[in-house]
């Protein structure tokens, strides 16, 4: 009867809860307001085979002693991830992070204290500027939430291509085409992997591509893509700080097979990328966005980078609030600021009011 799903349907209906953990059949803990708690409800390996069932055959989604492990989004945005026993010992485990629902707009992102006025209007001028911009940070500091609210600035008559291994980004336009990986069935064929759906985005005429993670060789095509004409393409990646970022961004780059020497590895990435956003969950569990930094090119045969806004930290309140003040730390204009000023977006007097 379903018993499964309707056990986790309760706990997804909570607006408190921002995360559900199950251990096997044994624990269950949620995190509520950034701490975990174990609570006494349980899930029986009946019931996580009733959850896969609901939420992952229904749409396609094979979980299977082939396909042991996946993941899959509620129509909320809620990411459920699954795998199976025995790869996980302790039984079937499930985790599902939440999306938060009392979040609509850019405003309510300043409103919580993840990023300035000033970081936000900066920000979305860089979406109506078409700048390619990285949103990087550790599993669950926001990343993807924050580049969802930007996104309700794109103009409407663009068309977006969505390119994800799970569907859980949420975008309002109406001219957008979502698409989503495939793993290969029992018989390892009908693999459909973010590379492929790269490369077919290109085809179909495209104003805005969005990568949900980049964390493969699939990093060259978005690097080539962004050096073609395809401007304001956004992607989500993890890495710990805009220097990692690059550094990471070589990896993956390298693991195409691409023969290219470093030095010129670098220069695409310094000169595609304009933009990165770092956010971080910090220990009061708060999401903020730490660092907006410029990459601007090559220098002395590395990337060079340049931070524009950060969040310093300066102690904790007594209630054990992290204190610290968002800050305009730009030395020069950035690069593409002469685009900005001919599309009206910041003009020198408004821009220089960020020094």
């Amino acid at each position: 009867m379903a018993e499964g799903a309707n056990k986790l349907r309760k706990l997804l209906a909570d607006p408190t809860i921002t995360e559900i953990m199950v251990n096997g059949p044994k624990a269950t803990w949620l995190e509520v307001k950034g701490s975990k708690y174990k609570i006494e409800v349980t899930f029986s390996e009946e019931d996580l085979k009733d959850i896969i069932d609901v939420f992952f055959t229904r749409v396609g989604k094979n979980i299977s002693y082939y396909n042991p492990y996946g993941d899959v989004c509620t129509e909320d945005g809620s990411r459920l991830n699954i795998i199976q026993y025995p790869l996980s010992r302790c039984g079937t485990t499930l985790t599902v992070r939440k999306f938060d629902r009392q979040l609509h707009s850019l405003d309510d992102l300043i409103a919580n204290g993840t990023m300035s006025q000033k970081m936000g209007e900066f920000l979305i001028a860089c979406i109506k500027g078409r700048i390619n911009v990285l949103f990087s940070g550790a599993t669950g500091s926001g990343k993807t939430t924050t580049m969802e609210m930007l996104s309700h600035h794109i103009p409407e008559q663009e068309r977006l291509v969505t390119i994800e291994d799970t569907a859980e980004l949420i975008l309002h336009q109406d001219n957008l085409v979502p698409m989503e990986t495939r793993t290969p069935d029992q018989d390892g064929k009908g693999e459909v992997t973010l590379k492929d759906l790269i490369r077919n985005a290109l085809r179909m005429r495209p104003d805005r591509i969005i990568v949900g993670e980049v964390r493969g060789p699939e990093a060259l095509d978005m690097i080539q893509a962004m050096s073609t004409g395809h401007r304001g393409t956004l992607a989500v990646i993890h890495a710990n700080s805009p220097q990692e970022v690059t550094n990471r961004m070589e990896t993956l780059i390298l693991s195409s097979g691409i023969k290219l020497p470093i030095e010129e590895i670098r220069r695409m990435i310094g000169n595609t990328i304009n933009v990165v956003v770092q956010q971080e969950r910090y220990p009061d569990g708060i999401r903020r966005v730490s660092h907006i930094s410029e990459l601007r090119g090559l220098e002395r045969r590395e990337v060079a980078i340049q931070d524009l806004f950060i969040f310093r930290r300066e102690g904790r309140t007594e209630d054990g609030k992290i204190k610290g003040k968002f800050l305009t730390v730009m030395r020069n204009y950035p690069r593409f600021f002469p685009e900005f000023n001919r599309l009206g977006l910041l003009d020198e007097k408004a821009f220089s009011e960020y020094e």
